[in-house]
């Protein structure tokens, strides 16, 4: 079902747009959100659009002081909570503080995440990348999901990537442990499960009024990128030999400012109602791709596959008890 509702909807916003683009005319008071990874790159131009409209934003963050730092110049109703993806126990700290305080949650957006990272373990010997960016956001969002109840019509939004194209889950090897580790493959195997984790979400919880989506935020130069050396980047294109970006690379790049807008725009525009479960780009519902689709645009069907979606979610969750 998901894959069926991939095609745009004509939102009125694109490339270009901004997160306070698509914001403008909101009042977001009395809304409270959390977002990961809020204080540096596209997260953190997320977290200053939605605060500037009366939001209570929460930025869990496993360096609070670097945090506290990157958000002295965000106005408006800002707090930092203590927290680390690739720690369960500090995951389930955070989930329990957002509980005991019997708020509604009315918008989750999973930002953060690592990048083509050197082979590591997290938790119970999870692939790094898999690990952060997948298991940390599902176990979070999992233990919040009494808070987004409670809000009577709630909005996850989870970060994918266009990365999804390089890899589909590894079913027999997830984590690495039988073949040799390849750091991109990994990148994309995460982004195609941040997509998944949407389509599977709003299949389980959309009777519960909240309502799951995946996002490419597009490129941008942001501390993603840190564990790519310049050599690597020229070899993929994205900086000349000089060590600058290409013109024709810059244009299709995006600022921060502008790299938030389309996870800002999924948690908060009424256009996307009923339309749980799509994963979209440039502030638009992506066209679901082919074989010819580029490799920066559209969403390939094995990301927003809804059987799919249903075995990752018992996967995960098995993961999960056995952590």
């Amino acid at each position: 079902m998901s894959a069926e509702k991939q095609a745009p909807i004509g939102s009125g916003f694109g490339h270009g747009s901004t997160a306070m683009d698509v914001l403008e005319g909101f009042d977001l008071s009395g809304r409270n959100v959390i977002v990961t990874g809020g204080y540096s790159g596209i997260g953190l131009e997320t977290v200053r659009a939605l605060a500037s409209k009366g939001a209570r934003v929460i930025v869990p963050a496993r360096r609070p002081d670097t945090a506290k730092d990157a958000l002295t110049s965000v106005a408006g109703e800002v707090e930092i909570a203590s927290m680390d993806l690739a720690d369960l126990n500090s995951v389930k700290a955070f989930t329990d503080d957002i509980l005991s305080r019997n708020m509604p949650l009315h918008m989750l957006i999973n930002n953060a995440g690592i990048m083509a990272c050197p082979e590591a373990r997290v938790g119970p010997n999870w692939e790094s990348q898999f690990g952060i960016n997948h298991m940390g956001h599902f176990s979070m969002t999992n233990w919040l999901r009494p808070a987004l109840c409670s809000a009577n019509g709630a909005r996850v939004v989870a970060l994918s990537s266009t990365a999804h194209k390089i890899s589909d889950i590894r079913w027999d090897d997830p984590h690495f442990v039988q073949g040799p580790y390849d750091k991109w493959r990994a990148y994309g195997q995460a982004k195609t499960a941040n997509s998944l984790f949407a389509v599977g979400l709003n299949a389980l919880w959309h009777d519960d009024g909240i309502e799951g989506f995946a996002v490419h935020p597009g490129g941008i130069m942001t501390p993603l990128q840190r564990h790519l050396q310049t050599e690597e980047m020229i070899a993929l294109g994205w900086l000349d030999e000089s060590g600058e970006m290409p013109p024709k690379v810059r244009a299709m790049f995006k600022s921060p400012e502008q790299g938030g807008a389309t996870a800002t725009w999924a948690a908060t525009n009424p256009q996307l109602a009923g339309l749980g479960g799509v994963y979209c780009e440039d502030c638009e519902v992506a066209t679901l791709g082919d074989d010819t689709s580029p490799r920066w645009a559209h969403v390939q069907p094995h990301a927003v596959n809804e059987d799919s979606a249903h075995r990752l979610w018992e996967v995960s969750q098995r993961l999960l008890s056995e952590a």
